[in-house]
């Protein structure tokens, strides 16, 4: 649909895939996407990514498994999860009742064959726009964050995947290694069709009266503002490294914090640990954003990206 006279056109492209405006809800903090249905207008985002998805079902960690921390959040989930299976017969249909959203499959495995196997499950389902692999998960026993680490075992993983998908991958990249932008090369070198980038920090707290791990897996996640400065950082050093399309994520809940990743190289962002103090912060930035645009005279959001002035 194209946009009002006078007003600004939002619509983003990444990896060949239209989004009506650049604000995507992240992995593992939106659910399924039908949790959010009755508090948030899911067509209004420019799409959401669901909870990571595996070959088989997954209970995830013993809680506890959240804890908050000045300006962020520590979590361990453990990517529990339903299964592609189930995804596929009981949230999937569901979601292609709901007109004009754009679904991007989460996909976690402990081995290639892993991988392998869910993204052939998942080839079978109707209604998924994208798959996002997730090589850079830090509070799992092993998977995800040995492949986000390691230089050939993210070639190995990605080109796997990448054979057998039957839609866009997108790669999502782990914070936690020495350059992110030999890694971002490496994924696009692979056959990714666009990066997402940052997950969580590992990190950890403990509580001085007990002596104790905050975090029963002792070692977390940290997201939130605290580390968007940081992220940025490295969403623009990812962007200038690779050609294809880059999402960024890392502590965003307001519309400067949008124009400020889609200055440093993103084509899109996406929202997580705000949707933990504000259920609806995906759709109201969507709106924010919106009148941010209007107000600075942006006609075409897209002509953002990579707009930072060094001089």
């Amino acid at each position: 649909m194209n946009p009002q006279p006078g007003t600004p056109d939002l619509s983003v492209s990444v990896a060949g895939i239209q989004l009506k405006n650049p604000i995507i809800a992240a992995s593992g903090t939106f659910g399924y996407g039908i949790e959010f249905e009755d508090i948030v207008h899911l067509d209004k985002l420019g799409g959401f990514v669901v909870k990571g998805l595996s070959k088989e079902p997954m209970a995830g960690n013993p809680p506890p498994r959240l804890y908050e921390t000045a300006a962020g959040m520590l979590n361990a989930i453990g990517l529990q999860n339903i299964g592609a299976k189930t995804f596929i017969e009981e949230k999937l249909p569901k979601l292609r009742q709901i007109p004009n959203i754009v679904v991007i499959a989460n996909v976690f495995g402990y081995t290639r064959e892993d991988y392998e196997q869910t993204i052939e499950i998942l080839n079978e389902g109707e209604g998924i726009a994208a798959y996002e692999l997730n090589v850079s998960c830090p509070n799992t026993e092993h998977g995800g964050v040995q492949f986000g680490g390691d230089p050939r075992s993210l070639d190995e993983v990605v080109a796997t995947a990448k054979h057998r998908a039957r839609r866009p991958l997108i790669v999502k990249l782990s914070p936690n290694v020495t350059s992110i932008a030999q890694m971002a090369r490496v994924a696009q070198e692979a056959g990714a069709d666009a990066l997402s980038l940052v997950n969580t920090f590992i990190a950890m707290a403990i509580d001085p009266e007990t002596r104790k791990p905050r975090i029963a897996n002792v070692t977390a996640g940290l997201s939130g503002p605290a580390i968007k400065p940081i992220a940025l950082r490295m969403v623009y050093d990812a962007a200038k490294a690779v050609k294809i399309p880059v999402i960024g994520m890392g502590g965003i809940s307001t519309p400067e914090d949008v124009v400020e990743f889609m200055l440093a190289g993103a084509a899109a962002v996406q929202i997580g640990t705000a949707s933990f103090w504000d259920p609806c912060a995906t759709e109201k930035l969507t709106s924010d954003f919106a009148r941010w645009c209007g107000e600075h005279e942006i006609a075409r959001a897209a002509k953002l990206t990579g707009a930072l002035k060094l001089e």
